[in-house]
């Protein structure tokens, strides 16, 4: 069985704990409490059909400025162009958030799908470089964001 290491994405076989045990599946499931955590949010969050899209366009407007909240207080912003890119990417997707509230119905919610799915992107790069904002908050957003985006398309009238 190919397993991670909570300190590497490199797949062992066969890892063993100090104990000798092999991990179960309490330890997966805690390793990946980000990815349960989100599953719960976005339940809560479509399981009784879409929000208004204007809390969704806000949301998107809203997440990436976390992205800029983390970043500055890790220090991350010291490498050339880091602040620059976290900066774009705020003005882009709030551009798109923007551009859904100004659309109505199916083009708006297409909008704000595109605006979910590019921050899933955004997350999962954020997730591979261990920059900017902590592993647990880009996968959390992720998960998040991809499904929200999915829901956007699905549950639409």
């Amino acid at each position: 069985m190919l397993e991670t290491t909570p300190d590497s994405d490199t797949p062992t076989r066969g890892r063993q704990d100090p104990g000798g045990a092999s991990p179960g599946l309490f330890a997966a499931v805690l390793h990946r409490w980000p990815t349960l955590l989100a599953l719960v949010v976005v339940a809560a969050t479509f399981g009784d059909g879409l929000p208004p899209l204007e809390r969704l366009a806000w949301l998107l407007a809203v997440m990436p400025v976390c992205y800029l909240a983390f970043g500055f207080a890790r220090g991350e912003f010291k490498g050339r162009g880091v602040l620059a890119v976290q900066v774009a990417g705020s003005a882009g997707f709030g551009a798109l958030a923007l551009a859904a509230l100004v659309f109505d119905g199916a083009l708006a919610r297409y909008v704000l799908a595109v605006g979910w799915l590019g921050h899933a992107v955004w997350d999962f790069a954020h997730y591979r470089s261990r920059k900017v904002v902590p592993r647990g908050w880009s996968e959390w957003c992720c998960v998040v964001d991809l499904l929200g985006a999915v829901a956007l398309v699905v549950l639409a009238h």
